[in-house]
C-alpha cells in the first residue's frame, strides 16, 4: 500500500520542463483571481476576503486530484451567486461562519455525486436549459450590480426589481461612485481587444481606486465597509452547525448540481495533454475535495471555472501543477498585499461582474435555439424567466424536471412503427406500417425509439387497429431491447388481449432472454386460449425474425380458428 501511494505521489510531480511552463501559466490565472475571487463575494454578499482564500485553496486542493489535469477550480459567478440566494436569510453577523457551512456542505455533496458516480446523468441536462439558466445568471448579475455601479440604494428582492429602482430614481446615484464604475468599464473595453486582456479586470479595480485614493474621495463604498481585511493567510477554521438550516441545505445541492454541471463543460474544453481519459466522477471528487479545502480555509463555493481555465491554457499550461501554482502565487499575493485589498473601491468591483455578465452571454447558441424552435425555444425562455424570478435554487429545480420532461418527451415524439416485408434473399424491406389489420393479414413491424414510459403509450397509439383481426398475426421485432419497464409490459399485455379478442395473435421476435423472462413474470391469464408467441434473438441478424414470420403466417392461414396456438412464453 505505501509502494503505491509512493508511487501516486510520484506520478503528479512535474516535469522540469513543465513545472517552469506551468509555474509562469499559474501567474496570470492568480493574477485575474484577485479582482474575480472579490468579484464573486459581493455576489455572494459577503466580505471579498472569502473569494480570494477560496482562490488559494480551491485550485491547489481540486488541482492535486482532477481527472481533467488542467481544470482550474476556483469562484465562479454562477456558485456564487447561487451561494448568494442561499446567504440571504442569515443575518450579516452570522454570514462568515454560514459561508463555511454552506461551501463544506457543497463539497460533500459533490465528493458523494463522484463516489455514486453520478456523473452520467449530466447528459440529461438539455443544452438549452443550461443556456437559458447561464444567461438568466448572466442577467441577474448585470442588473444586481447596477446598484452598485452607481452608488444608489436599491429596494426590491430581485435583481430586476433593484435595477429598476434605481433606474427610476436617479436622484439617489452617488457621482464620485458612478464615475468610478463608468472609468472601471471603460478601461476594461479598451484593453479587452489588447495583450492586456488578461490583466484588464486588475487595470480596472486598481486604477480607479488609486484615483479615489489620490483625491481623498471618501463617499464611494470600500471594501473594508463590508468588513475587515485580515493580514496574510487563513487559519483553518470548523464550522458553527448552530447556522445550519434548510436554506442552507438546499443551498448546498443547489450549489453543487450548477458546479458539477459546469464542470463537465470544462472537461470538454481543457482535454489531457499526455492523452491520459479524464473521467467525470474524478473531476466530481476534484471539484468537490476543492470546496472542502475552500471551506475549512474559510473560503465561499468553488468549481471548474471555464474562464480561468482557458486563460491558463492559453498561457501555456501543461499539467494540473498550472492550477496548484496559481493557488500557490495567490497565496504570495494575499501576504503582499492584504492590506491594499480593503481599500478597493466596490463599483470597479461592479464593473467587473457587469462585464463580465455581458460577455458570458453566448449570442450565437441563443439565435441558433431560437431559429431550430420548438421545445428548444421553449426551454430557453422558461429556464430564463426562471432564472430571473425565482431564487436560484427554486431555478434550478425548474431547469432540472424541465430537462427530464423534455426528454421524455422528445423520446416519445421520435418512437416510429414501420412495416418489414421479406424479400426474395432473405432480407427485410421498409415500408408504412398498416394502420389497421386485414383478415388473416400478418403485419411484421420494427419499432425506431425509446419504449420507457411514454414512448410504451406513443407505441400503444400506433399499432395497427384490431376492430377486423380475424385470424390476423402482429410480429413485434424487439431485438437490443433489455429492459423495457413495466408501462411497455401493460401495452403488449393490453394489445395481446385486443387481438385475441378479435380472434388475432401477437408474436415477438427478436426477444432477450431476460426480457422473455420479464415477459414470463408478468403475463396475464390468455384470453380464449390465444397467448403470446415469443423468439428469442439468435446471433444471426434477423434469423429470429424472419422464423416468427413464417410461424404467424402458418397460424394465418390455418382453417380451423380453434386449432392449438404454438408454445408462447
Amino acid at each position: 500500500m505505501l509502494a503505491s501511494i509512493a508511487a501516486r505521489a510520484r506520478s503528479l510531480l512535474p516535469g522540469r520542463r513543465d513545472a517552469r511552463r506551468d509555474a509562469i501559466a499559474g501567474l496570470p490565472a492568480a493574477i485575474s483571481s484577485v479582482p474575480d475571487g472579490m468579484a464573486a463575494s459581493v455576489l455572494a454578499g459577503v466580505n471579498p476576503i472569502h473569494g480570494l482564500y477560496a482562490c488559494v485553496a480551491g485550485p491547489v486542493a481540486g488541482g492535486l486530484t482532477a481527472g481533467t489535469q488542467r481544470m482550474m477550480i476556483t469562484t465562479t459567478s454562477a456558485a456564487a451567486l447561487a451561494a448568494g440566494s442561499a446567504l440571504q436569510g442569515v443575518p450579516a453577523g452570522q454570514r462568515d461562519d454560514a459561508v463555511l457551512l454552506l461551501t463544506l456542505l457543497a463539497g460533500l455533496v459533490m465528493v458523494g455525486a463522484g463516489i455514486a458516480r453520478l456523473g452520467r446523468y449530466t447528459r440529461f441536462v438539455s443544452h438549452s436549459v443550461m443556456m437559458g439558466f447561464l444567461t438568466g445568471v448572466a442577467v441577474n448579475i448585470v442588473l444586481g450590480q447596477i446598484p452598485h455601479l452607481l452608488g444608489a440604494p436599491a429596494d426590491g428582492d430581485t435583481a430586476i426589481e433593484k435595477a429598476l429602482h434605481v433606474l427610476t430614481h436617479p436622484g439617489g446615484v452617488e457621482l464620485s461612485s458612478a464615475a468610478c464604475g463608468a472609468s472601471a468599464i471603460l478601461i476594461l473595453l479598451g484593453l479587452a481587444r489588447t495583450p492586456l486582456r488578461p490583466v484588464g479586470a486588475l487595470f480596472a479595480l486598481a486604477m480607479p481606486t488609486l484615483a479615489i485614493v489620490l483625491l481623498g474621495v471618501d463617499s464611494v463604498a470600500q471594501v473594508s465597509d463590508i468588513g475587515a481585511i485580515p493580514a496574510g493567510l487563513p487559519s483553518p477554521a470548523l464550522p458553527n452547525l448552530g447556522t445550519l438550516n434548510a436554506d442552507l441545505a438546499i443551498g448546498a445541492f443547489s450549489i453543487a448540481a450548477i458546479v458539477l454541471v459546469q464542470g463537465a463543460g470544462v472537461r470538454q474544453s481543457a482535454p489531457n495533454l499526455d492523452a491520459s481519459r479524464s473521467r467525470i466522477n474524478t473531476d466530481f471528487i476534484a471539484q468537490g475535495v476543492g470546496n472542502l479545502a475552500a471551506g475549512l480555509l474559510r473560503g465561499q463555493p468553488v468549481g471548474g471555472s471555464v474562464g480561468t481555465t482557458a486563460l491558463s491554457v492559453a498561457a501555456g499550461a501543461r499539467t494540473r501543477w498550472a492550477a496548484i501554482f496559481a493557488g500557490a502565487w495567490m497565496a504570495v499575493i494575499l501576504i503582499a498585499f492584504s492590506g491594499q485589498i480593503g481599500k478597493v473601491v466596490l463599483p470597479t468591483l461592479a464593473a467587473i461582474l457587469i462585464f463580465a455578465g455581458v460577455g458570458s452571454i453566448r449570442h450565437g447558441q441563443l439565435v441558433t435555439i431560437a431559429r431550430a424552435g420548438g421545445v428548444g425555444r421553449v426551454a430557453v425562455v422558461t429556464t430564463f424567466v426562471a432564472t430571473l424570478a425565482l431564487p436560484i435554487a427554486a431555478a434550478v429545480g425548474v431547469g432540472v424536471a424541465l430537462s427530464l420532461v423534455l426528454q421524455l418527451n422528445q423520446e416519445a415524439s421520435d418512437l416510429r412503427v414501420v412495416s418489414l416485408v421479406p424479400t426474395d434473399d432473405g432480407g427485410l424491406r421498409e415500408g408504412p406500417a398498416p394502420t389497421a389489420l386485414q383478415p388473416r393479414s400478418v403485419a411484421l413491424l420494427e419499432i425506431y425509439g425509446s419504449l420507457l414510459f411514454a414512448g410504451a403509450r406513443t407505441l400503444e397509439a400506433r399499432l395497427p387497429d384490431v376492430a377486423d383481426a380475424t385470424r390476423a398475426a402482429v410480429v413485434l421485432r424487439l431485438r437490443g431491447r433489455v429492459n423495457l419497464g413495466t408501462t411497455f409490459l401493460v401495452v403488449v399485455l393490453e394489445y395481446q388481449e385486443q387481438l385475441a379478442a378479435a380472434g388475432g395473435r401477437l408474436f415477438l421476435s427478436g426477444v432477450d432472454a431476460s426480457l422473455l423472462d420479464q415477459l414470463r413474470r408478468a403475463r396475464a391469464a390468455d384470453v380464449e386460449g390465444a397467448g403470446i408467441q415469443a423468439f428469442v434473438a439468435t446471433e444471426v441478424l434477423g434469423e429470429s425474425t424472419l422464423d416468427g414470420y413464417r410461424a404467424a403466417q402458418a397460424w394465418a392461414s390455418e382453417v380451423s380458428p380453434d386449432a392449438e396456438p404454438a408454445s408462447g412464453c
